[in-house]
Order: C-alpha cells, then structure tokens, then sequence
C-alpha cells in the first residue's frame, strides 16, 4: 500500500510518500481500504512534533476515515469486509489502508459520501462533546466560537444553534465570517479589527457570553474571557494561533466561570460508550439534514503536503480532505 510517511519530526515538505506492507488486523481492529482522511488542526502539530503526544517515528499522520472494510480481526461482529465506514484512529490514516479499533470504526450511512464522512467524527465529536458533555450548554444561553470558520468551529456554530443557543462567530476576515452566517451564527465578530471585549459586551448588551469555545488560544483569549458573564463556561479545544496563553486565574475567581479542558481524543478512549451515543445523535442529525460539513477542497493522497501546508496558513475555510483511493 501507498502512504505519506513522517520519519522526522518537522515541516509538511519532510513528509515522505512511499509504499508500506499491507495490513494485518489483530483480533480488536478493523482493517480499511482508505477512501478519504480528512485533514485536521492537530495533524500539522503531530508531524512536527508539538502535539499531546508524540508517535514513534516513523509513522503515518491522519485520523478521521473512511472507506471500505477490508478484513476484520476475530472479535470483530459489527462490521464485515465490504462494508463502507468511517471512523477514528490517533494516526494512520494518510494511506490506501489503515487498522482501525473495532470501537472507533463505524457503518457509513448510505447518504453520507466518502469525504463527508472522512469530516466528520473529530469536527463534530470535539464540538458535540466540548458543548454537550463539557459546558452543559443550554437553550437560551449565548455562545461565543472562535475560530469559528474552521472545521471544529464550524461544527460548533451548527451544533450551538441545534441546541438552542444564540452563537456569535468570530473569525479573522469577513469572507470566513459570510460562511459562519451561513450555518447559522447569529451574529459576527472580525477580531482583527474589532475590539473583541468591547463588541461581545455590546452584543449581548453589557451581559457577556454564557460559554465559549476556543479552539485558536493565543492573543485573544484573555480577551474573550473579559467578555464573559457570571458563571460561564471558558473551553479549552486547541491553540491553533501556536502560542498557549497564560489566563490570569483572578479572572475565573471575579466572574465565578469555568476553565474546562476539551481532548475529546481521550474521551472517545476512556468513555467509548458516552462517545457511542454521542455518535448516533450526530448521524441521527446529519441524516435529517441538520449537519453537513463545509468541503473546502480535496487533494489527492501524494499531495499530502500541499494540504498541510494550507491548514498551517489558515487558508482553510470549513474542512479540507485527502483522497486515498
């Protein structure tokens, strides 16, 4: 098989394409013909060698899915060889195969092609569970999405108005922030040239926002959190600005909020059944209509690097994706 190979920790040009043994599954995991990998956030850090954790070199980068069954491993029922699915591994999946945990890997529904269902288990599952599980968001509350143009921001827009939420979307140009109207935000925020404190306390006429979902860190930060109202629900999703700010803890202790760590990675691992059923109100939404992620463009798998390199500018509007097969 083909795939996109890190051997060096560094930037997306060091990535190698070559061919890799086919796979063997264990008795737990699912092997899959690769149609889609959808291209995420983290995927630039983990190449480089900043994420959470760090895979043995040499590996291959990807995490969300899809595709066509393969071969199953023993313990494996749900699924069968030619079914189509989609699911999540920590990497992997920049590749015509991967092996994929029997409880991360999932019946692609019919309506669903390959490149929307390789868009949608991190998108979806980090927001869901950032807004649902997390910050125990409420109809009639305001939330505030940063980033909000990007795959998981998106997502949080669409799933924030799902729940009854009035959502202001912030971004970085106007163009992002047509998008973010689109599916659904109430109102918009360009903090390029906007003071974000200042127009967040306007829009929600001195009150500030019930949570927030922040999955850039960096500058504005701090400054979204001076926004906040009493007892609100600060979230921690991601640093895609590169810097991780240093949030002054007087803040939390004179709004009475709440920091709140988001690595939904880890709460598919630890709580699979949570997760599972986190996963079947997302389909059971997808297929009313509800949901559909933004395609910004597709590349093909040996232009990998093209791809990476796009996220990493921020040239990204919605989700891009990585054609395998």
């Amino acid at each position: 098989m083909k795939a996109i190979v890190c051997k060096q920790f560094g930037p997306p040009s060091a990535l190698v394409f070559e061919e890799l043994d086919d796979l063997t599954p264990k008795e737990n995991e699912v092997i899959v013909q690769v149609k889609a990998c959808g291209v995420n956030f983290p995927d630039t850090l983990i190449i480089q060698g900043l994420y959470q954790f760090k895979p043995e070199l040499p590996f291959t980068p990807g995490s969300d899915i899809a595709g066509i069954v393969k071969e199953v491993g023993a313990n494996i029922t749900h699924v069968k060889s030619g079914d189509e699915v989609f699911g999540f591994v920590m990497h992997g999946g920049y590749a015509e195969e991967v092996a994929v945990p029997g409880n991360a890997c999932f019946k692609k529904p019919p309506m669903m092609d390959f490149p929307i269902a390789a868009s949608f288990m991190m998108a979806y599952g980090t927001s869901y569970h950032a807004l649902k599980d997390r910050a125990d968001l409420q109809s009639g509350e305001t939330l505030l999405v940063l980033g909000a143009s990007g795959g998981v921001g998106l997502a949080a827009v669409e799933l924030g108005k799902l729940m009854g939420a009035k959502v202001i979307a912030a971004a970085s140009n106007d163009q992002k922030l047509q998008l973010c109207e689109a599916y659904g935000a109430d109102e918009i925020i360009n903090y390029t040239d906007k003071d974000l404190k200042l127009k967040i306390k306007e829009l929600t006429n001195g009150k500030g926002v019930d949570v927030i979902y922040d999955p850039v860190g960096g500058e504005y930060s701090e400054m979204a959190i001076r926004g906040m109202a009493w007892e609100g629900r600060y979230l921690v999703v991601g640093f895609a600005a590169g810097s991780i700010p240093k949030i002054p803890l007087n803040l939390a202790l004179l709004k009475g909020c709440s920091i709140v760590g988001v690595f939904w990675g880890s709460f598919a691992v630890k709580t699979p059944k949570k997760n599972m059923q986190n996963t079947m109100e997302l389909m059971q939404w997808h297929a009313e209509g509800k949901l559909k992620p933004h395609i910004h463009k597709i590349y093909p798998l040996e232009d990998s690097s093209s791809a990476l390199k796009a996220m990493i500018n921020r040239e990204v509007k919605g989700k891009i994706v990585i054609q395998c097969s």
